[in-house]
């Protein structure tokens, strides 16, 4: 085998949400692999503080990613700052636990909004640049075992995460013969403040998940970042259009 194939040497990676939780474990596995690092957020002291964890290989940008409007020329920015993207991480989102009955249209519509519309906004304008520049980059779908299996209070959480495996699949349709691949993880449940303010105030559903993984915890942050090394790697070249779970064992637990 050879190593090197994993490297993210001379790659600059685009993740958003990028600042905590998933999104940061994904930049300091990205930074150990080599990886130029550009994380997006709305909060600029939690993004300042990521980059002074993350070392003189990250840098930030400041963005509501629900700002459609301002996607295109965000990117052109980046690339004209800091030259060609090779890969962007779908990864910011929020999260809505609610009944059915007490979701309302409009939070409904601002789940699909920050998930879905912003990931669908910025791999166009992101693969565009690749096809623009000749690289043959990668797009990785941070989605959810919520887009594998049901779960109740998440309907506008499920929606959106299993939205973005139709998504992945159109967009390499349309792209796969320019060499961008473009793939999705599966996280299981993850160290996160989201998860905590999930679970914390909801002792029956949190022991329900945890007797449900067959390691009985939830996993770290930079065990999505390994994953997405190897999805954003040279090492997974001829792997397009997978969604890889990495949930301990959820998907199969008992």
């Amino acid at each position: 085998m050879n190593i090197s194939q994993f490297s993210l040497s001379n790659k600059t990676a685009i993740i958003t949400g990028g600042g905590s939780g998933i999104g940061l474990g994904i930049a300091k596995a990205y930074i150990e692999a080599g990886a130029k690092v550009v994380i997006l957020g709305r909060t600029e002291t939690t993004l300042q503080n990521a980059c002074e964890t993350l070392g003189i290989n990250s840098l930030y940008y400041v963005f509501d990613i629900t700002n459609q409007a301002g996607i295109k020329e965000l990117i052109t920015r980046i690339e004209k700052e800091h030259g060609p993207i090779h890969i962007l991480i779908n990864n910011a989102g929020i999260h809505l636990k609610a009944h059915v009955s007490e979701t309302s249209d409009e939070a409904f519509l601002n789940v699909i909004q920050t998930h879905l519309l912003s990931s669908f906004t910025l791999s166009r304008e992101v693969m565009a640049s690749m096809k623009r520049n000749g690289i043959k980059g990668a797009i990785i779908m941070i989605s959810s075992m919520t887009g594998i299996m049901a779960m109740t209070q998440v309907v506008a959480y499920t929606t959106a995460k299993t939205g973005m495996l139709g998504l992945m699949r159109g967009l390499l349709a349309d792209y796969a013969l320019d060499g961008i691949r473009v793939n999705a993880i599966a996280p299981g449940w993850i160290e996160s403040k989201m998860l905590h303010k999930a679970l914390d105030n909801d002792i029956d559903r949190k022991t329900k998940i945890l007797n449900r993984i067959p390691f009985i915890e939830f996993g770290e942050p930079e065990a999505i970042g390994n994953a997405a090394i190897y999805l954003g790697s040279d090492a997974s070249s001829y792997v397009n259009g997978v969604l890889l779970p990495v949930d301990g064992g959820a998907a199969i637990g008992f």
